[in-house]
């Protein structure tokens, strides 16, 4: 198994160091950077107007990393009366060593759905939830929150600056190096990897491995032409589980 890795920053390359462990070749290339986003300079007065009891949603580890960032330089802190929430453990255990209060986070499932049927997100009348973010996302959470009477906002904290002009060459270099498995975290990644690579390398694309972290990942591949047998749903986002995913696969090969 010879495995590319998109997932952007540190995590991407720390995954690569563990599959070469287990003597897995591994390629790190992630297909964007992350940038500070535009709103950020927003993030306290917005944070100063939520009421006691209002709520704090960080979608990852960067909307996380750039928040807290920009509250130490602005001299604010994460307030003790706000509740914070993550969609995974791993996040949530993140979120909380910066405000240095609880995370509440879905353990079953580590998504937005998950989310949405923790106690707290039952009863939103007149709830406002704060949603860190990146400059677009998934929008089903806050119209879910919308419906049950939340008034939610989104605050740009990072942005994603693809690297598109470099991309179509890369994947074919992917290809001569006998890439035939690819782990992808997000529906962007997916769909920046399809339409970036060229024609020609188009069927050797849809020939490798998926190794995707959600359902809705695997849905949009089976739409842009994978068959369901070539693609695997890793339990869970974090790279211990990516490894997890990779190594069954690889017993069940043997």
């Amino acid at each position: 198994m010879n495995v590319l890795i998109t997932r952007p920053d540190y995590r991407g390359q720390e995954l690569v160091e563990m599959l070469n462990q287990y003597q897995i070749f591994a390629i790190h290339q992630p297909l964007f950077t992350i940038e500070a986003g535009t709103e950020l300079p927003q993030l306290p007065s917005v944070m100063s107007r939520l009421n006691t009891d209002d709520y704090v949603f960080a979608v990852s580890k960067h909307a996380i990393d750039f928040a807290s960032e920009t509250l130490v330089q602005t001299g604010f802190q994460y307030r003790s009366d706000l509740k914070y929430f993550a969609v995974g453990r791993q996040s949530a255990a993140y979120f909380s060593t910066k405000t240095a209060y609880p995370t509440y986070y879905p353990i079953s499932s580590e998504n937005s759905e998950g989310l949405l049927e923790l106690p707290e997100m039952q009863c939103l009348e007149g709830k406002n939830i704060l949603v860190l973010r990146a400059e677009k996302g998934r929008d089903f959470f806050a119209e879910q929150a919308s419906l049950r009477g939340a008034n939610v906002q989104y605050l740009e904290c990072y942005r994603r600056q693809y690297l598109a002009d470099s991309i179509t060459e890369k994947m074919s270099l992917c290809k001569r190096a006998g890439i035939d498995s690819i782990i992808v975290t997000s529906t962007d990644i997916l769909i920046t990897l399809y339409e970036q690579t060229a024609e020609d390398d188009r069927q050797w694309l849809i020939e490798c491995r998926l190794i995707v972290v959600s359902t809705r990942i695997a849905q949009l591949a089976y739409k842009l032409g994978w068959s369901r047998n070539k693609v695997l749903l890793s339990e869970k986002a974090d790279n211990n589980s990516l490894l997890e995913s990779v190594l069954k696969f690889i017993d069940k090969s043997n």
